[in-house]
């Protein structure tokens, strides 16, 4: 039984998994909100008559968390808390007939390119006029930016070109467009996101145009940093690093999945490289920016990952000395090249082992942080929580990298979305304090 009002033309956006999801999910807000549709996102007011859960399906935990967060919105449409329940994105796409068939009480389903098919069975129109248009669900001075959609990459373990398909590049010119609507919403740093950021232009313009894009994107006025995220080390284009060097805007950062620090692995994994190029790779990137943070994410378990190939991972890890790390356990996916082979690694030696690899990585982080103290960087705020305000430099991505801790005292103030200078005067594992310099 119906037990409060709910709003009819309301709709609750919930995401799940990466920063494209997100940004998939601003986009589909702001088509709703041109329709006159009353839109939120992740909305607790629970008066919503229509529920959007834009799921993941990377792997098994995301998997998981989908289908749980679909299965209790099914439930409160049962008891009249909702009125409708739709589905959309990686998850949907991947398994769209088996879920309709195992939770048919979901109105339906919806791939990751059926936006339009989404607005239309809500009676709404895709307004191909929304160019750039979002609502951002980030705080309002940080944005991501989607340069590319799916791709082309061979890697055995990875579902994604199942759930996004081929990689299909966004035009310089409405990037760069994209980039002024946000500058104008006031956000002062973009992330520049895809599935393999390196391959950018490859298929528009037949040749690897990220530094190009950079360099446009570095003119728009309002954009203070550009973030890189999830490149891809084979056939890694160098001019971006010169870029980088050149640009002020650019921060010295990059996020780039190497997977693994075993050959063996590299090569059962069809990444296309060895750890010895990687090595070079990440060498030769140093050599140019020497104050570069690298972040870099693993994964443990893959089949056939001997107890050598794992030794031979960490002690690269200890050699290479990666400012930021992460490590998946492997997720043995249907129709990857990798679901031929046995999943022969069980699941608790996989914990072991990537619970080895970030007790390393917490040493090697303490160690980076040590060095920090009594330097000075420039910190974006992000927020105030508690007795501090938190910020980032340049070198930190947000929500999983380090923050900036600065106290809160009388004669301190930090707007958030501003920019303010900060010596550091402590350093933990994965955080650093530090005071205003006036």
């Amino acid at each position: 039984m119906k037990t409060k009002t709910l709003k009819k033309n309301k709709v609750n956006v919930v995401t799940i998994g990466c920063s494209k999801n997100v940004y998939d999910s601003e986009v589909m807000m702001a088509q709703l909100k041109a329709n006159k549709f009353d839109v939120e996102h992740e909305s607790d007011k629970e008066d919503s008559s229509i529920v959007v859960i834009n799921t993941c399906g990377f792997i098994d935990n995301a998997k998981e968390e989908s289908i749980n967060t679909i299965l209790d919105f099914v439930e409160a449409k049962k008891q009249g808390d909702v009125e409708k329940v739709y589905v959309s994105g990686c998850l949907s796409e991947r398994y769209k007939d088996q879920l309709a068939d195992e939770i048919p009480d979901v109105d339906a389903y919806f791939g990751t390119r059926e936006l339009p098919n989404l607005l239309k069975t809500l009676k709404a129109d895709y307004k191909h006029e929304l160019v750039g248009e979002r609502i951002l669900t980030t705080p309002q001075h940080y944005a991501y930016l989607k340069i590319a959609e799916g791709c082309d990459r061979p890697c055995s373990f990875c579902a994604i070109p199942l759930m996004r398909g081929k990689h299909r590049s966004t035009p310089i010119e409405d990037l760069v467009v994209h980039a002024q609507v946000l500058a104008k919403k006031g956000v002062r740093e973009i992330m520049l996101i895809a599935q393999d950021l390196t391959y950018y232009g490859l298929d528009l313009y037949k040749k690897r145009a990220l530094s190009e894009l950079l360099k446009e994107l570095c003119k728009v006025d309002g954009i203070d940093w550009i973030r890189l995220h999830y490149a891809y080390p084979s056939g890694f284009p160098m001019d971006v690093i010169q870029v980088m060097k050149e640009e002020p805007k650019i921060c010295n950062y990059l996020d780039i999945p190497l997977q693994h620090g075993s050959t063996n692995v590299l090569k059962a994994m069809r990444r296309g490289i060895t750890r010895e190029k990687t090595t070079k790779l990440i060498h030769d990137i140093r050599a140019i920016i020497p104050e570069i943070a690298i972040r870099t994410t693993l994964i443990a378990g893959y089949p056939g990952e001997t107890e050598e190939d794992f030794q031979e991972m960490y002690d690269w890890v200890e050699e290479m000395q990666f400012e930021r790390l992460g490590i998946f356990t492997y997720s043995h996916e249907e129709n990857t090249h990798a679901h031929n082979f046995d999943d022969d690694v069980p699941s608790e030696l996989k914990q072991q082992r990537a619970d080895e690899i970030m007790e390393l990585q917490s040493g090697i982080s303490y160690e980076i942080n040590q060095q920090k103290i009594g330097q000075v960087y420039k910190v974006l705020i992000d927020k105030a929580e508690g007795d501090y305000f938190i910020g980032r430099s340049e070198f930190d991505s947000p929500e999983v990298d380090n923050e900036v801790l600065i106290k809160k005292e009388d004669n301190v103030y930090c707007r958030i979305g501003d920019f303010v200078t900060v010596e550091i005067t402590k350093a933990d594992h994965y955080d650093l304090y530090g005071k205003l310099m006036s």
